[in-house]
């Protein structure tokens, strides 16, 4: 003959069982959700317009170099330096013009053969309506190249789960001290 379980071994080893379905049901590692219920709304498609002042020379610089390999100042590219920057963003290309906005981040020569920059920076904007939001940016900066695309990997406030692309061309660059100019358009989808 079969032996059962009495009926209180029973009770518990369903009330075990169902503590168990619920206990893995609430911790789990991802979930799909709503773009609604981040309240996230139809995508924009926004176009900014600034200039970007890297200050290397003078007494108040906005880009120091932080870093160097023990070779850097023997290659022809730079290859290793590391700069910190807190770049201001302006509406035109003159330093007087009116900020808009910070670069700040870090960009690198990490090219052997050619002047290539890694660029890892935040755009942190400081006025209108995009006061407080920032777009990060990750890609190669080929500074010889007339045009650069930059790509933009996210953001924040306004520009939460931004993706988009920033397009560089140098305005002025002061081959004696090393400071630049350089125009921005940025092309950047948000909700």
């Amino acid at each position: 003959m079969a032996q059962t379980l009495p009926k209180h071994k029973c009770t518990i080893l369903t009330i075990l069982l169902f503590s168990f379905l619920l206990y893995g049901e609430s911790h789990k590692f991802s979930r799909k959700l709503s773009p609604k219920s981040l309240g996230l709304k139809k995508q924009k498609l926004s176009h900014l317009h600034f200039y970007f002042h890297d200050i290397v020379g003078g007494d108040h610089p906005t880009a120091l170099r932080v870093a160097q390999s023990a070779k850097t100042n023997t290659s022809h590219t730079g290859f290793g330096f590391v700069v910190m920057i807190d770049d201001p963003l302006t509406v035109g290309p003159e330093r007087s013009s009116k900020i808009v906005g910070r670069a700040q981040g870090i960009y690198a020569s990490a090219d052997l053969n050619q002047v290539g920059l890694l660029m890892v920076m935040n755009y942190v904007f400081v006025e209108g309506k995009y006061n407080g939001s920032t777009l990060s940016i990750l890609g190669r900066n080929s500074v010889f190249s007339p045009v650069r695309e930059l790509p933009i990997v996210g953001g924040s406030g306004l520009f939460r789960f931004a993706r988009g692309y920033a397009l560089a061309k140098t305005h002025f660059f002061n081959i004696s001290n090393g400071d630049a100019v350089v125009e921005y358009n940025v092309y950047v989808q948000h909700y």
